[in-house]
């Protein structure tokens, strides 16, 4: 049954040598990298206003150009960055490699974490955007935003566990279509403004009313709520690092073929932001509580028609689908960090389709307990977001520059130089971002960060003690091993009883004893008498347990033989029914499950089943 649904969900299973075949062209990857990056675009702009308005009323709109113009100077220094990282670390791994390789495991770990951080919160945030879309335009999901966002979620992991090209098909279209109307509503705008067939907006008096308290504003903002608007708008930037940790799924030369999309992620986010910016400028229309700015701007240019509903339809899904980034990027960064041995191994392992199954299931897991715990309020989610992000783009790049610093290859001041102007940016962010929103939840991920990464600490300590402990030289003799027996009989004999005593003889034990257990005198009695009359030459040793209790009293017998005998290893041997329906299973008691259970912490301990297969 289990196996039936997995295939249907997911897929048939791939096999290892038909990973290559799996990799990802540009323009697939472009949408499977790039989502997170241009739905930015969607949300960056409203942003900036949000935090100026309040302040600078209408007037916070001449600040949107300059503000926009800075970001994209920040991001062409960041796109600069990796793509110098493609080229040096061509195996991935992104910020966590470059900050391993030339600052130290520590401050790698700190990377590992910001990043991780950074990805859980992006599926948060996106899906709570996009079904916020969704919910503003459909009246009866109202109130039902977070089981919307679960079913989201579960479509979005669905969708990734069934393969790496499989994931790119289903996004590619919503994010093109996304582009294309972008792109429409910025040119045609524009257009129309030179023209003069398109005017400024008039003031929603109400809706400014709602952001200022019906307060007078100033007539310009202050240098730090200057900073704060530059730190929310920066948060176009994100997701412009997702190449460099999946750097392995593109086509041959992947270094190339991964410069290549960066490059086109970039120049389609600078220049969409940039444009809704200057189309925003000339506009002006009025922050609302009830309506984006795309969604005022995009019906001024285009009308209430089918061009509208295109651009709204397709908002709504690149916002949502938007993490699909983070499930691209999430399970290869945690596959590093697990090779490394600061995260759990299993997250290394790849599924059927020949995707990191684990990592994408953990993702899912983290990000829908957010979604939960915030209510699926983009308005709750966002003050957490960009830390995270901001933090390991600083580590990076002064990665890189001690890169270049040490390596000193060609032309390596002016690369040194680039990297050296990106550290001090986004330091700056980053610590501005952290100041003006602490309040508000950013002090979340400044706590989560580090106890990850003691997280990591503690995980790597215990597989090196492992390591340590298990470690064997070479030319070590195998040790002389006494072995004693004990199968466990239960309150009759049957035919798992005679093949289990068959299988503890062919083991040639030093000692070899039967042992039940008895919940009463009567019961003791019947039992003696019943092995008697089998004349097994295999002693019957009987516990008495008053109280019911059946694993307590194994374990103590089995200490009591360590006691009598200096063994090294004591053999349990269970005779287990296996039924022919599964669901015929649970009509059983599930004794040897739980005595297994128990034993497995018991030193020199082994346990072993004889399954009998009743039908």
């Amino acid at each position: 049954m289990y196996s039936v649904i997995k295939r249907i969900l997911i897929g048939s299973p791939l096999a290892t040598e038909t990973l290559g075949e799996q990799r990802l062209t540009k323009r697939i990857a472009l949408a499977v990298f790039g989502t997170d990056a241009v739905a930015s675009t969607a949300f960056a702009t409203q942003e900036i206003l949000v935090v100026l308005v309040p302040a600078a009323g209408m007037a916070a709109l001449n600040d949107l150009i300059p503000i926009s113009l800075v970001v994209i100077v920040l991001l062409a220094i960041v796109t600069a960055s990796y793509r110098q990282t493609l080229y040096a670390y061509p195996s991935g791994g992104g910020s966590y490699i470059v900050s391993r390789e030339n600052l130290g495991t520590g401050v790698s770990l700190v990377a590992a974490a910001s990043l991780m951080v950074d990805y859980t919160l992006t599926v948060a945030v996106s899906i709570a955007a996009g079904v916020a879309a969704i919910t503003s335009a459909i009246a009866p999901l109202r109130g039902h935003e977070v089981a919307v966002s679960i079913v989201f979620l579960a479509v979005l992991a669905l969708a990734n566990l069934r393969g790496v090209r499989e994931s790119g098909r289903f996004f590619a279209p919503p994010a093109y279509t996304y582009i294309a109307m972008m792109t429409a509503l910025v040119v045609w705008g524009l257009f129309r403004v030179a023209t003069g067939s398109l005017h400024p907006l008039p003031v929603d008096h109400a809706a400014l009313a709602h952001f200022t308290g019906g307060r007078a504003v100033l007539e310009g903002a202050s240098a730090f709520l200057l900073l704060r608007a530059f730190s929310s708008g920066a948060v176009a930037l994100s997701g412009i690092e997702a190449i460099s940790n999946g750097i392995q799924a593109f086509r041959k030369p992947e270094s190339r073929n991964a410069a290549i999309t960066l490059m086109s992620i970039a120049a389609i986010l600078g220049g969409l932001f940039f444009g809704i910016a200057v189309l925003a400028h000339h506009l002006r229309p009025t922050l609302s509580p009830h309506q984006t700015i795309l969604s005022i701007m995009g019906r001024a240019v285009l009308g209430d028609g089918p061009l509208y509903g295109l651009l709204q339809a397709s908002t709504a899904a690149i916002l949502a689908l938007s993490a699909n980034t983070a499930f691209a990027d999430f399970p290869r960064l945690a596959a590093i960090v697990a090779s490394d041995g600061f995260l759990p191994r299993q997250l290394a392992n790849r599924g059927d389709r020949l995707v990191l199954s684990n990592g994408i299931l953990v993702l899912g897991v983290a990000a829908g307990g957010l979604l939960v715990a915030f209510g699926g309020q983009v308005s709750a989610l966002i003050p957490l977001f960009a830390i995270g992000l901001f933090a390991s783009f600083t580590l990076s790049q002064a990665g890189m520059v001690v890169h270049h610093w040490r390596l000193r290859e060609q032309g390596w001041p002016s690369k040194l130089g680039i990297n050296a102007v990106g550290t001090l940016a986004t330091t700056a962010v980053t610590f501005v971002v952290i100041v003006s929103k602490f309040t508000e939840g950013a002090w979340i991920p400044v706590l989560v960060i580090p106890s990850l990464v003691l997280l990591f600490s503690s995980i790597h300590r215990h597989y090196r003690r492992i390591d340590e402990l298990l470690a064997v030289s070479p030319g070590k003799p195998l040790p002389e091993i006494v072995h004693t027996v004990v199968v466990l009989v239960g309150p009759r004999v049957h035919q798992g009883v005679i093949e289990a005593l068959a299988y503890a003889k062919t083991l040639r034990p030093h000692y070899l004893h039967a042992v039940t257990v008895a919940y009463d005198r009567e019961s003791e009695e019947r039992m003696r008498e019943t092995w008697n009359s089998y004349g097994f030459d295999v002693p019957l040793d009987i516990i008495s347990s008053p109280f019911r209790s059946l694993t307590g009293p194994v374990i103590t017998y089995i200490d009591e033989l360590d006691q009598r005998w200096q063994h090294d290893v004591v053999t349990v041997i269970l005779p287990e029914f296996v039924v022919h329906h599964w669901w015929e299973q649970f009509l059983h008691n599930q004794t040897a499950l739980f005595l297994k259970a128990r034993l497995l912490f018991r030193t020199g301990t082994v346990v072993t089943s004889v399954p009998v297969h009743v039908d």
